[in-house]
């Protein structure tokens, strides 16, 4: 088999929505999203759910909200927390840089959303990290479904030899990737 070919990123993501238009006022009104497109559900025949493609800059989308007006949701349970199929854990929206970062978890704040975690610096190397990994700074809300969404800053990179690069060109001791 041969090697498969580097993707140049990941892109976007889509998932379902109990209220379509509750959710485009989130995306809009916390994280700034806007609509590029909106469409009903069977507009084209294989597509059975409504969607709306939503972007950050540039891009034609960068989150699409899907909405299926033929299935019963239902609301969370605590049973879901043990028991169910599997779902996705979080996203994450990364910020330029740190004060843009924090002038969002002010605007959090004064939202009245609930932040589930954070803020947090995760790395076990940092000077401010509380042992968890990912080594950058985040804050964690949920959408109206309770979709959890990750807020971060200050992502580290990894340089050709696997060594952990703090997002200020430091180099974390101990931090190396398992595969280069």
């Amino acid at each position: 088999m041969s090697t498969a070919p580097t993707a140049k990123s990941f892109h976007h993501m889509a998932f379902e929505v109990t209220d379509i238009e509750k959710s485009i006022a989130f995306y809009r009104d916390v994280l700034g999203l806007k609509v590029t497109e909106h469409h009903q559900a069977g507009e084209v025949e294989a597509i059975p759910v409504e969607l709306v493609f939503m972007r950050i800059n540039e891009n034609h989308h960068d989150l699409v909200l899907a909405h299926n007006p033929a299935k019963k949701y239902r609301t969370a349970t605590a049973a879901d927390a043990t028991e169910g199929l599997p779902g996705f854990h979080h996203f994450a929206i990364e910020y330029n840089n740190r004060e843009d970062w924090l002038t969002q978890l002010d605007r959090a704040k004064e939202m009245g959303l609930e932040i589930v975690r954070g803020p947090v610096v995760h790395s076990p190397w940092h000077p401010r990290g509380e042992g968890s990994w990912g080594e950058n700074e985040s804050f964690y809300i949920l959408d109206p479904d309770g979709h959890r969404i990750e807020l971060f800053c200050d992502m580290a990179t990894i340089d050709d030899k696997g060594v952990f690069i703090d997002a200020y060109g430091k180099t974390l001791e101990g931090g190396v990737a398992d595969e280069v």
